[in-house]
């Protein structure tokens, strides 16, 4: 089985709300069946997906955010170790840096696609509002999919503030 060049990965908890926003992103681009493409999703990122980074060419890791500017914000990120680092979940900065530590080696040029959601309480459905900013961020991944190179990901990356 050989490994898809890129891996996108969201994450979040389909249970609160708009925090569904990475996996609904990753469900969208899976129903493309993409060749190069392999779409994953889980409630977290923990240290055990650090194998899944093994073999790609880009990353690309999903998940809302309440603080970002709507639609969405797309970042290119590194390895960081952070206070998640030894946390049962783990932010991608911390992923990589895992990455880094277990086969000392550089990881993927890796990207952050925060999708901009408002409701997050349990039991919750998708907002409208998110549901539009959803979409938005489906045209854009499916764009970076037609351009999978990191040097044309990197420009349309903004800053990380």
């Amino acid at each position: 089985m050989t490994t898809a060049a890129i891996l996108i990965f969201g994450y979040g908890n389909p249970g609160r709300g708009d925090d569904a926003l990475g996996p609904e992103l990753v469900a969208a681009i899976e129903s493309e069946a993409l060749a190069e493409v392999e779409c994953q999703n889980d409630m977290q990122l923990q240290v055990e997906h650090v194998t899944d980074l093994q073999g790609r060419q880009l990353l690309l890791f999903v998940d809302a955010d309440a603080s970002c500017q709507p639609p969405f914000h797309f970042s290119a990120i590194r390895g960081e170790k952070d206070d998640s680092y030894t946390s049962h979940a783990m932010t991608p900065h911390a992923l990589l840096h895992a990455f880094q530590q277990v086969y000392h080696q550089e990881p993927p040029p890796a990207f952050l696609l925060r999708i901009r959601g408002y409701q997050f309480e349990l039991g919750e459905s998708l907002s409208r509002q998110a549901g539009g900013h959803l979409d938005a961020a489906i045209d854009f991944v499916q764009q970076r999919c037609r351009q999978p190179h990191a040097t044309a990901w990197q420009e349309s990356a903004t800053p990380d503030l």
